[in-house]
């Protein structure tokens, strides 16, 4: 009888923009991995049924993306160093207890991404944004070993909270850590991790005062007045697309057990989109 591929697949609201279908298909493809991988559109209210649903009907893995990364974390039974850091996971898997075990892959991928532009060791780095996505991305870069990073959101006590709550979780890195009180000021790497471009809220002036070498905006397929201000001062800089492939290769990776090689694929093809360069 032929075997059936193992099923995987990403579950999100809204789902039907996402590129992980094609991303971990190619990366399949590359590996000789078969399986199975669809979009699941996840009613707000039903996100832990469907989970449970998914593995007791023999799915092996799932990528969560929003708004339920939080709830996967309170889900998982089980949790990896990074999930548990970010206080969010994006790639769930059963344990050898049959538990689901929650990973957050996110910063990880933007450590490649980010590498792929420029060393990491000794930089000095400002995030902005206090929400989840700055929280996910703090222990990988501090892993990359950073010198300094920086917190700033237009919410000034949401960045201390997250300096605080961090220091908390891992004192060993909390000297490394401080809250950005204006947005100004002169760093190595400026990480956007704001959700004001997808909605929005950005204004171009209020990047003025802030001088940087590499820019990276974590939103993907549009120019954002972030990424024109990295233009005009010549800073290198690029958009989350790179961070997206990236924490792809890592749940692959860690479902799987084999590394693939995502520089050797055609990613600006296969997805269609222009990077921000």
């Amino acid at each position: 009888m032929p075997h059936n591929p193992a099923r995987f697949a990403v579950m999100g609201n809204p789902i039907a923009h996402s590129k992980s279908p094609v991303i971990q298909q190619a990366l399949a493809a590359q590996c000789g991995v078969a399986m199975q991988y669809n979009k699941l559109l996840v009613a707000e209210d039903g996100f832990a049924e469907a989970v449970m649903l998914f593995f007791a009907n023999g799915g092996t893995g799932l990528n969560i993306t929003l708004p339920f990364k939080e709830q996967a974390y309170q889900l998982a039974v089980q949790l990896s160093e990074q999930a548990q850091a970010a206080g969010a996971v994006n790639t769930l898997k059963l344990n050898s207890h049959g538990q689901l075990f929650g990973h957050n892959t996110d910063g990880i991928g933007l450590v490649g991404a980010l590498q792929q532009l420029t060393p990491l060791a000794g930089q000095r780095i400002l995030i902005i944004g206090a929400g989840g996505a700055a929280r996910g991305v703090i222990l990988p870069l501090l892993q990359a070993h950073v010198a300094h990073i920086a917190i700033y959101n237009r919410t000034a006590s949401k960045a201390a909270d997250l300096v605080t709550n961090f220091g908390q979780q891992l004192p060993a890195y909390q000297q490394q850590l401080q809250q950005q009180a204006h947005l100004n000021g002169q760093f190595d790497i400026v990480i956007n991790a704001s959700s004001a471009a997808l909605v929005g809220g950005e204004d171009h002036a209020q990047y003025t005062n802030l001088s940087f070498n590499v820019g990276f905006e974590m939103a993907y397929g549009k120019d954002t007045h972030f990424t024109a201000h990295a233009k005009q001062i010549d800073a290198k800089v690029a958009d989350g697309i790179g961070m997206l492939i990236g924490q792809a290769v890592e749940s692959f990776a860690w479902w799987h057990g084999v590394r693939p090689q995502p520089e050797r694929i055609d990613w600006n093809s296969l997805l269609n989109i222009t990077p921000t360069q």
